[in-house]
């Protein structure tokens, strides 16, 4: 499915997909909401994902806390449609645009991982809250499930 890297011609200008993964076999992706462009999330693909993601238009990232595949919604129920799927001009980040079943994508129940902006205030940096209510709670949906946040 993906070609060989060969010249800059062929990535910048070229026609054939020639995603570049880093030297963990990932790729970096953010994901939008397509109907509001709201940015909703970042995460990464592998290989095995990206061919996913195209392939069944769902969102496939790879987690990197698990070390595993990770099928979006798969135990939340807010499967990630794709609707686009654009690449960068050197093919090294993905930019999903999505619709989401259920309208959440962060596992801490907001719509967007970005629910949060950072202020400076008196030379001190607060984060002020950007979404009001979580869409749902995150004990109930995934109950005993290791949350993927890593201190």
């Amino acid at each position: 499915m993906f070609k060989q890297r060969k010249s800059v011609k062929d990535v910048e200008e070229g026609n054939e997909l020639r995603p570049k993964f880093n030297h963990e076999g990932l790729i970096p992706v953010v994901t939008t909401d397509f109907v509001t462009n709201k940015l909703l999330m970042h995460a990464y693909m592998n290989e095995e994902a990206l061919k996913l993601t195209i392939t069944k238009k769902e969102a496939y990232y790879y987690s990197r806390t698990r070390k595993c595949l990770w099928h979006k919604g798969s135990t939340s129920g807010f499967v990630q449609k794709v609707e686009q799927i654009l690449i960068d001009d050197d093919q090294d980040c993905i930019w999903l645009k999505v619709k989401v079943d259920g309208n959440a994508s962060c596992h801490v129940g907001y719509n967007s991982c970005f629910y949060r902006e950072i202020k400076l205030e008196n030379g001190n940096t607060k984060l002020i809250f950007t979404e009001k209510e979580k869409i749902f709670d995150p004990d109930e949906v995934y109950g005993d499930s290791p949350n993927p946040t890593i201190l």
